[in-house]
């Protein structure tokens, strides 16, 4: 039986190190290095440390999409064990001080320069290589406001809806239909939006959708906690078309492999050096 209707919050709240539930390894309330570890170095200009997880995905997307597209975008990427806290090495914190994966390191300036925060990796990409965001005045702002709104409104979908329906050690009412209310109040934000337009910034694809897809797309595709049916998202007909669009993209089905650690072995490419990674992988599985 939940205490939620009895709970009542202390004066000054302590850390409870046992009340984590499935990541009480890895949540603290403090930042910083809890260990040394250097971080692994490639031949690429870009060195990306991250996981496949939805913020992950957005940037291997993009990646994936601009080696499609014909630009010299290769890339290292190194899997970083969140389980086993290796965003808390004294290397992945030196990169992002916010110890959350994707983080990447340019090495095509001296000296390198970080980029951390998945949003801001997108922008930095999309400007180096002058691709996937509009050049159009309001097509550009379109993008980058629903880049913003993804960035901001994301947390309710992961840390709200997804640790409280999924993940955490009780089922709280209060909080699964609180956080399922807004997922389904944006999803239908999302599915006004695409009522009359192909892609979040109109006829083009961008760097909009390659940062809302991995959250929204997965979700409705029933691919991210196994909620299809608990939030009905067959009512949102105009983002399952987007999702169906997006998801049979080459670059995509590429990108959902990388620094992924888990699930069925042909999906997984835990790190990519370069696109005979994709092929040893299809070699391995005859």
């Amino acid at each position: 039986m939940s205490d939620e209707k009895t709970y009542k919050p202390p004066a000054v709240w302590t850390w409870d190190q046992g009340s984590g539930g499935a990541f009480t390894n890895i949540n603290r309330p403090v930042a910083g290095a809890t260990h040394e570890m250097a971080l692994p170095v490639g031949k690429h200009r870009f060195q990306l440390h991250s996981l496949a997880t939805p913020n992950g995905i957005k940037v291997t997307m993009m990646f994936e999409e601009l080696l499609a597209a014909g630009h010299d975008a290769e890339y290292d990427a190194w899997p970083v064990n969140i389980l086993q806290g290796d965003q808390f090495s004294s290397g992945f914190v030196e990169i992002n001080p916010n110890s959350k994966i994707p983080a990447m390191a340019d090495h095509g300036v001296k000296p390198p320069r970080r980029i951390f925060e998945s949003g801001a990796i997108l922008l930095h990409l999309a400007e180096t290589f002058g691709a996937f965001m509009p050049t159009a005045p309001a097509e550009r702002q379109e993008a980058l406001s629903w880049l913003f709104w993804q960035v901001g409104a994301g947390p309710f979908v992961g840390g709200g809806f997804g640790h409280f329906y999924a993940y955490a050690p009780e089922k709280i009412a209060y909080a699964i239909n609180r956080f399922a209310m807004e997922t389904k109040r944006q999803l239908d934000v999302l599915d006004r939006h695409l009522a009359d337009r192909t892609f979040m910034a109109g006829e083009s694809y961008s760097i909009a959708d390659m940062a809302i897809w991995p959250w929204y797309g997965e979700l409705v595709l029933g691919r991210l906690y196994d909620a299809r049916e608990f939030l009905s998202v067959a009512e949102y007909e105009n983002v399952i078309r987007w999702a169906k669009a997006i998801d049979a993209r080459p670059a995509v089905v590429r990108a959902r492999k990388v620094n992924r650690t888990w699930g069925p072995a042909d999906g997984q490419v835990p790190e990519r050096h370069s696109e005979a990674d994709f092929k040893r992988l299809q070699t391995d599985d005859g």
